[in-house]
């Protein structure tokens, strides 16, 4: 049986993992093996960030909607039974805008769902 040499194909694996790995301290962007497990490691962390960012982002938008509303004396709560009573369908994230940047519109749409 022929010796099959895959010399090619290995190195632009290692390449490609060396090359994600660029930036990271020591042996971790230096050493293939090392390397190979910080990135599979990285990757993982980077897939679960994706998933969390939404999660914070939206816990932040109702925080800031509450800080808002209490200022009008309405809790959270109170605040979107309301806006869903009245028919305004706007996302939490346009809330939260909308309370930061231009409260006066905030405080009539408060008034329009009361």
């Amino acid at each position: 049986m022929a010796r099959i040499k895959r010399g090619n194909v290995a190195r632009k694996r290692r390449k490609k993992i060396l090359q994600f790995a660029k930036g990271y301290r020591g042996a971790h962007s230096r050493l293939f093996r090392v390397a190979n497990q910080q990135v599979m490691k990285a990757l993982r962390y980077s897939y679960v960030g994706r998933k969390q960012k939404k999660r914070v982002f939206r816990k932040l938008w109702i925080t800031r909607i509450n800080a808002a509303s209490r200022l009008k004396g309405l809790s959270y709560s109170r605040l979107i039974h309301n806006f869903k009573k009245s028919n305004i369908g706007l996302n939490r994230k346009m809330l939260s805008q909308i309370a930061v940047l231009d409260t006066s519109t905030f405080n009539q749409l408060i008034s329009i769902s009361e």
